[in-house]
């Protein structure tokens, strides 16, 4: 049986981060993927400064224009609170679709050496004396081993609850892309945080001249009302006429309570972005999702003969990663009631 260094699960900005860091550094990893790449992820594709920073810092490079969607450039975001009040955030940012730009990622992995392999799903794991054996599932069903594993899958994946035993609790996406006409600026993404209009936030931006509009709800039942309810809002105070929609679609994402809980990982398994909890408000991964991936790489090759420290050395340094997310989370507490309990 093959022994990896590091088996990463998951070929998004987490994985495909420490994949990156560590297979540069000549560490034997294997990355899998479980969707056929390029992987598609329901996202704003939005990357704030800071995620482009993350970007030039890891890769060594700009996000080439392949990656990105018109508007190329996102002047920031537009917060309309509970009330109706309007904030805006000015920041220099990118546009881009998540399956052009995962795919990015994934090729810079594979350049410096990481082995990657797409549909191919993690089942489970199992600890052994010093390494942990990974059950696969391609096109039939096998194990693989390493002496880590590190699981940045995003939410949406089963390894982190085969691990640990607890079901994380979900917030639902729903949005659409549409033909037609708004007056908003498509530079910008909007932000809704009225209560009549989600359950959570609902949002308005552009990808390629399509009108993408979205709710995010609790309750699964609900999702119907409340985006009803978001575009007779859009309509009536932003002039939407849609004329054709070209696509629907659902996801998940982690809710995040007070707080913001971080698992870090168990024994020889480290998780990093969603699945660890590392989200800021509105759905933003991208960076923590890097960030946090890079850390846990940097921890495994820091302490690779000692499981215990590589875990906390992780832990400390995310400690500015987790600290800007709780301020963030804070902000927004502060910003809306909706979000109230986050303050």
């Amino acid at each position: 049986m093959r022994m990896y260094d590091v088996i990463v699960v998951g070929a998004g900005p987490a994985g495909c981060t420490a994949s990156k860091a560590l297979a540069e550094k000549g560490y034997k990893v294997l990355l899998v993927e479980k969707f056929r790449m390029p992987r598609y992820k329901s996202c704003s594709g939005v990357l704030i400064k800071k995620s482009m920073e993350l970007v030039q810092s890891y890769f060594g490079e700009d996000v080439p224009e392949s990656a990105m969607c018109t508007p190329t450039d996102n002047r920031g975001m537009i917060f309309t609170n509970d009330k109706g009040k309007e904030y805006r955030f000015e920041q220099e940012g990118l546009n881009v679709w998540r399956s052009h730009f995962d795919g990015w990622l994934a090729e810079k992995a594979s350049e410096s050496g990481a082995e990657v392999r797409d549909g191919v799903a993690a089942l489970s794991c199992t600890e052994r004396d010093g390494f942990v054996e990974v059950s696969l599932h391609g096109e039939n069903n096998y194990t693989e081993s390493a002496r880590y594993v590190l699981d940045g899958e995003g939410v949406v994946g089963t390894l982190k609850r085969k691990v640990t035993g607890e079901v994380p609790g979900y917030i639902t996406t729903f949005q659409t892309f549409n033909e037609g006409s708004i007056d908003l600026d498509p530079h910008y993404f909007y932000a809704y945080l009225q209560p009549e209009l989600s359950e959570y936030d609902a949002w308005f931006n552009v990808k390629d001249d399509l009108l993408v509009l979205g709710v995010s709800v609790k309750d699964m039942d609900k999702i119907d009302y409340y985006y009803g309810s978001f575009i007779a809002y859009m309509e009536e105070n932003h002039h939407l006429r849609i004329s054709r929609q070209t696509k629907s679609e659902k996801w998940l994402m982690p809710h995040i309570r007070p707080g913001c809980r971080v698992d870090y990982g168990v024994g020889r398994v480290l998780f990093a972005g969603e699945i660890a909890g590392f989200l800021n408000p509105m759905g933003e991964g991208i960076s923590a999702g890097m960030e946090s991936g890079y850390c846990a790489a940097c921890a495994i090759m820091e302490h690779f003969d000692n499981p215990l420290m590589a875990c906390e050395a992780y832990r400390q340094s995310t400690e500015n990663l987790k600290s800007y997310m709780q301020r963030q989370w804070s902000l927004v507490g502060g910003m809306a009631g909706t979000f109230k309990e986050m303050e």
